[in-house]
């Protein structure tokens, strides 16, 4: 749907001298009305991206191209961000967890961000991409399994599947035993939820991981970013994962559960393959919304606009995505001229085993509930509010329910953690059939292990 504005109805905030408000229900519910009167401005305008923090927003596609591809005049660390320095930035805005420097290569320049970036990059190369489809469809079978067989033959994909999957499988890729994979996963989703200390709990839990590989080194992506030769320190090995964990579970989560609702909604054809569908959904509902703030080294013009050395420019992928002007030579790009996973020397490292994970988790929910199907119609679905990602609140299916059990491990395959099982479906539960035994105590992970063990 295409939205006009005219002078008596604008974004809120877009009355005379004051940014546009990139933040709350209103901006949530309808961000593309927003993008696109920001578009009316240039490629890039001034928005206030949380309440007392304005920022240059580039929602041109070749814009964003351009200042991700010069990272000698755009740099990534935000000890330059002018407003934090003179202490304009509320000490309680939410942008601070998203924008404040941390040792990692996300916020890092020149050489020693290829140093850090270099140690992500080999050490995610030598994961096996076998492994890792098998360790997203056993994720995605446990989790399946936890709500298919319920009679009522409904769920809520976004909780239930879409946001804890991506999680479960970086915990068994980083190594955790189960009581830390508990932890973790607590921490990570309590940072994303607002929880108070959630940080202090992610925070020691990697800690303990990586003194546990200290101990007990394995064959898991925590041990090769110990070992890499560019010998990184235990805290910048804890900040790298802190970034793997951030960065690719809650926009993977939203890819996934976004392409599931799309798929369902009809508006696609059956036979679409899960891997068109995820790339449809990056193009035109970016998870990673807008982010990415970079700071001029010196003052720069940009169509007209000034941007002042020190002070945030961030990309919205989303805008720059579904910029108009792409649509006169869309079919000559590639599939992935998409900027949802970034462009230059700061494009998302992983981004290859985030594609394989939500076209994993699309393709093993199809399979194993066939004529899954929306409660509700795609267009009334709510969005969350945030203006760094676009993730859908809720994603209400309904199913024929049927069991999904573990079966023995094929072809001797295994984990970092655990031997992997193949889970299959199995028949529908019947009225008055036995309940399933109690789960195991734990938390997540413990559970989703125990389950791996058919206990």
């Amino acid at each position: 749907m295409k939205h006009h504005f005219d002078n008596a109805d604008v974004p809120a905030g877009c009355p005379a001298h004051q940014n546009v408000q990139l933040y709350g229900p209103e901006f949530g519910s309808d961000p593309e009305a927003h993008y696109a009167y920001l578009r009316a401005q240039g490629p890039s305008a001034p928005v206030d991206i949380a309440p007392g923090v304005p920022v240059e927003l580039v929602t041109g596609y070749d814009a964003s191209l351009h200042i991700l591809q010069n990272p000698a005049t755009f740099v990534r660390d935000a000890r330059r961000w002018n407003a934090l320095k003179e202490g304009r930035v509320p000490e309680d805005s939410p942008a601070l967890p998203m924008m404040s420097y941390r040792p990692n290569a996300l916020f890092s320049d020149g050489a020693a961000h290829a140093r850090l970036r270099q140690a992500v990059t080999d050490s995610l190369a030598t994961v096996d991409e076998l492994q890792l489809v098998r360790q997203a469809q056993q994720s995605a079978d446990y989790l399946i399994s936890r709500f298919s067989s319920d009679l009522r033959g409904q769920a809520e994909l976004m909780a239930e599947y879409a946001q804890p999957l991506p999680l479960l499988v970086f915990s068994d890729l980083f190594g955790c035993p189960p009581d830390i994979g508990d932890r973790v996963i607590t921490g990570i989703s309590g940072i994303f939820e607002g929880t108070p200390g959630a940080d202090v709990t992610l925070g020691g839990a990697l800690a303990e991981l990586i003194a546990l590989k200290h101990r007990r080194p394995g064959e898991d992506l925590t041990t090769r970013l110990m070992r890499h030769s560019a010998n990184l320190t235990d805290e910048e090995v804890l900040h790298q994962l802190v970034t793997l964990l951030s960065g690719g579970t809650a926009p993977l989560a939203a890819a996934i559960g976004t392409s599931v609702a799309l798929y369902l909604n009809g508006d696609w054809p059956a036979d679409l393959p899960a891997e068109d569908a995820v790339v449809q959904t990056l193009w035109n509902y970016a998870p990673i919304a807008n982010y990415a703030a970079h700071y001029p080294t010196h003052d720069v013009e940009l169509a007209g606009r000034i941007l002042r050395a020190g002070d945030p420019v961030l990309i919205s992928f989303a805008a720059a995505n579904t910029d108009p002007k792409l649509s006169e030579h869309r079919e000559l790009l590639s599939s992935k001229a998409h900027l949802a996973f970034g462009a230059g020397p700061h494009a998302c490292p992983a981004k290859d085993p985030a594609f394989m994970i939500a076209v994993t988790a699309m393709e093993t929910l199809l399979n194993r509930l066939p004529d899954i199907e929306m409660r509700v119609a795609f267009k009334d679905l709510a969005w969350a509010p945030a203006p760094w990602s676009r993730s859908l609140v809720t994603v209400p299916v309904r199913f024929t329910p049927r069991a999904v059990k573990p079966t023995a491990a094929q072809s001797g395959a295994a984990s970092a953690t655990h031997t992997a099982h193949v889970p299959t479906a199995g028949a529908v539960p019947q009225p008055g059939a036995t309940r399933p035994k109690q789960q195991p105590k734990g938390g997540l992970f413990s559970r989703f292990l125990a389950w791996t063990r058919g206990e």
